[in-house]
């Protein structure tokens, strides 16, 4: 296809900036006529530059992506500070440094899975009751994340990361060294609550630095991280346990922490930018050693707070977001599926170290290998196939433009496989099946509960992008909520009813949730975010 310029009556000389997006040069006194951002929440996306043409008179004013055809959302300044106009190295270098810190709770969390043996031997105390220090860090996952969104909209997203994992560090060390099951206790749901930064949050990282277009393949990176770590936990500290004592592996975990909060101090940048403002009124950052420092530990954007979110405006941010229709079925949906990973993680270990597989710790960490490769498949299929659906319904569709349902077909995908997974592991331990079946059925429910995670979070992005970090925030209080309620019952419910219907149970109910989906949110989600109306917070 022509490049887009060259229709342009006094065409301005196209370049590519050093992400490699092309620009054009418009006169001072032009300005665009929409905002796609905006526009796209309520009539869909814009991303092709031939429907941009037939909506606006000024569409040769509007930044291209570099294949000259994908229109940018949101259209980058000529800001230097804006996050979209940083290179493609300090971009990821975040992801990944948010990525890997994300990977941190529930890592911590699941480990208590493992040493819960030990420990229960150690104390005198019954496996349920040190499972409760587990299932108290498991809800403060959750509840922190709320806490995060707010603390960012006010003071900023980087000393919000830096402080909350600082004090993450020191209790992981607390969880490490505690001498008796209550200080262990404190520390874990102390740990819970501030480790889960990047989880609840992350999501506001990847609205800052990427465009609409790219968000998808970056959440399934996140994502990954985040669903590949209650697996390694376990796998990990199993190893750890079969040959050293139990602080061993919360050690580990310690300086795990502590290396994801020197990334921080070395790559980490403030990414939050007001587009709201006008350019001339942006605060300016401080360069240099000095800048990053006070960046670091929040005295900059505490100059500028004035120009975001008053703290009663931040506090109140979660709530308007979790109001909206949508957002609310949305968190329904992960609660009712995602339940089941952090049930089944916190209590497979008391299924399969009983007969008929009778395992020990080392046969325990060769077990978590199966869902490490199911998510890994997940995240490598996933990366391509969100967005290949999406566009694919975009073009399909009579405007061309991308509607935030389309990110739900996906599901259509993840759900039989989560479905099948989830009964062919409770017939499997139910009837002493090899545990290559039990391993096969656990494989294919993380599997598509990697699909479903990005999808449901790609969609509440695209339906309210100013609300990025809130309804990350809702979508981990949901499945953190989850694994809190199932936690407390899960081995009782199986005992009592056995793990054939249990765990079918469990399966009909993820169905349950999907057809939830389809019916509310794919047929009439749209009609629902138009009655409910945008957000419109005073800062994104």
């Amino acid at each position: 296809m022509a490049d887009p310029e060259s229709h342009s009556p006094d065409p301005e000389p196209a370049s590519k900036n050093t992400n490699g997006y092309r620009t054009s040069t418009p006169s001072p006194d032009e300005a665009h006529d929409l905002d796609l951002e905006l526009w796209g929440e309520e009539h869909g996306y814009i991303l092709d530059v031939e429907v941009l043409k037939a909506i606006s008179p000024h569409w040769q004013d509007y930044k291209l992506a570099a294949d000259g055809r994908t229109v940018l959302i949101p259209q980058p300044s000529s800001d230097v500070d804006d996050p979209l106009n940083w290179s493609w190295g300090k971009k990821h270098t975040i992801l990944l440094v948010i990525a890997a810190t994300a990977f941190l709770p529930d890592y911590g969390s699941a480990t208590g899975a493992v040493t819960l043996l030990p420990q229960s031997a150690i104390w005198g105390i019954p496996q349920d009751v040190v499972n409760h220090s587990q299932v108290g860090n498991v809800f403060m996952l959750g509840a922190g994340g709320i806490f995060v969104v707010a603390l960012a909209a006010y003071f900023g997203r980087l000393p919000v990361l830096v402080w909350f994992t600082f004090t993450a560090v020191w209790t992981a060390a607390g969880c490490a060294a505690a001498g008796t099951f209550n200080a262990f206790m404190a520390f874990r749901i102390l740990n819970g609550f501030f480790s889960t930064v990047a989880q609840g949050g992350g999501v506001m990282f990847v609205k800052d630095l990427f465009f609409l277009h790219e968000r998808a393949r970056k959440i399934n990176v996140w994502a990954s991280f985040v669903i590949l770590s209650p697996y390694f936990g376990p796998l990990i500290a199993a190893f750890i346990i079969s040959t050293q004592k139990w602080q061993i592996a919360f050690a580990v975990y310690t300086v795990m922490t502590a290396l994801c909060l020197i990334l921080q101090i070395v790559f980490g940048e403030e990414t939050f930018y007001n587009r709201k403002l006008p350019e001339a009124e942006r605060p300016r950052r401080t360069p240099g050693v000095a800048g990053n420092v006070s960046r670091l530990i929040g005295i900059e954007q505490w100059r500028s707070r004035k120009q975001r979110s008053t703290f009663a405006q931040a506090a109140v941010r979660p709530l308007r977001v979790i109001a909206k229709p949508v957002v609310f079925l949305s968190t329904i949906y992960y609660l009712l599926t995602f339940a089941w990973v952090v049930g089944i993680n916190t209590t497979l270990s008391i299924f399969i170290t009983a007969p008929p597989y009778n395992f020990g710790p080392r046969s325990i960490g060769f077990f978590y290998f199966t869902p490490v490769v199911a998510a890994l498949l997940g995240e490598a299929i996933g990366h391509w196939l969100h967005d290949a659906i999406a566009n694919a319904l975009t073009h399909r569709s009579q405007e061309k433009k991308l509607e935030p349902e389309y990110r739900l077909m996906v599901m259509s995908i993840s759900t039989p496989f989560m479905v099948v997974g989830l009964i062919l592991l409770g017939f499997a331990l139910e009837r002493g099946w090899h545990y290559m079946l039990a391993a096969l059925g656990w494989g294919l429910y993380v599997f598509g509960i990697m699909l479903s995670t990005v999808a449901i979070t790609a969609y509440l992005l695209d339906c309210y992008p100013e609300g990025s970090g809130e309804v990350a925030a809702w979508l981990n209080f949901a499945r953190t909520t989850g694994g809190f309620i199932i936690s407390y019952f899960q081995v009782e419910w199986a005992r009592a009813m056995g793990t054939e219907r249990s765990f079918g149970i469990q399966a009909a109910i993820c169905l349950a949730a999907y057809l939830l989906v389809v019916v509310c949110l794919q047929l009439f989600g749209k009609r629902l975010r138009d009655r409910a109306g945008p957000l419109r917070f005073k800062t994104d």
